[in-house]
């Protein structure tokens, strides 16, 4: 007998076939590439930690040219391991060292305390030594104009001066919010004070900055970039607040 395949069992029955073979191919694709995803993004997640403290290509080459380049990923691991001398999760006044806090969520961190006030949010920081000098690099996360932003500062061993910072971005709108992972951009916060005297400021993006070639580095503040004011706001807000937790065993350490 012929399947009327116009009557409304026959399109509902149809319409759960496919979603269920769609569900399942999409599942085990999902399931399939996952160690490699989980992977890419572990070795991501050191290259731009090492990326803030001005460990990059031209460290491992020696040229010059390469220093806005990441340490490929094939080295980067073994990088990681030799210029990150330690790995810290801060918990309140608490300090403890943990092989993989670089595996620490900051957004999970941060849900979790929005929904339980009691909650102790876990701090990953990375302390890393190059040519002689030891750097402390604290993770940042944001939100500019569209959606999320987020980045690394390294400050210099006197917990005041910054040595470097990465910045990266959700969804910022090209040409002028997604400028913020452009080295005209990043590399204006290398060698800023977050300090105002003894008063924390952290480093403000300024339209209008008085100083667009940015030589004084005691003003607390980088140009901004023409046409981006929120995405600006928004690197603004995310390095004084993330900073501002990590301030108390900061000053422990002075």
């Amino acid at each position: 007998m012929a399947r009327n395949t116009d009557s409304n069992t026959y399109t509902i029955l149809f319409a759960i076939g496919m979603v269920l073979v769609v569900g399942s191919l999409l599942a085990f694709t999902a399931s399939y590439f996952n160690p490699t995803i989980t992977l890419n993004k572990k070795l991501e997640k050191q290259q731009n930690i090492l990326f803030a403290m001005g460990v990059n290509e031209a460290t491992l080459s020696g040229n010059a040219d390469d220093a806005t380049s990441f340490v490929s990923t094939d080295k980067v691991t073994t990088e990681f391991d030799k210029y990150i001398t330690t790995q810290l999760v801060i918990e309140g006044d608490k300090a403890t060292e943990d092989k993989e806090a670089y595996l620490i969520d900051i957004k999970k961190e941060s849900d979790q305390v929005k929904s339980d006030a009691s909650y102790v949010r876990k701090l990953p920081l990375f302390i890393g030594e190059k040519d002689g000098e030891k750097f402390y690099i604290v993770p940042m996360r944001g939100v500019g104009l569209w959606d999320a932003i987020w980045g690394f500062v390294a400050l210099k061993e006197d917990l005041r001066t910054v040595k470097g910072v990465f910045f990266d971005h959700k969804g910022e709108t090209p040409g002028l919010g997604a400028n913020i992972k452009e080295p005209f951009f990043y590399q204006d916060f290398a060698d800023e004070l977050i300090y105002s005297g003894d008063q924390f400021k952290g480093i403000v993006v300024a339209k209008g900055n008085a100083d667009p070639k940015n030589d004084d580095k005691t003003d607390n503040e980088v140009d901004a970039i023409a046409g981006a004011t929120i995405t600006g706001d928004g690197v603004t807000v995310m390095i004084k607040k993330d900073l501002a937790m990590y301030l108390p065993y900061f000053n422990t350490l002075k």
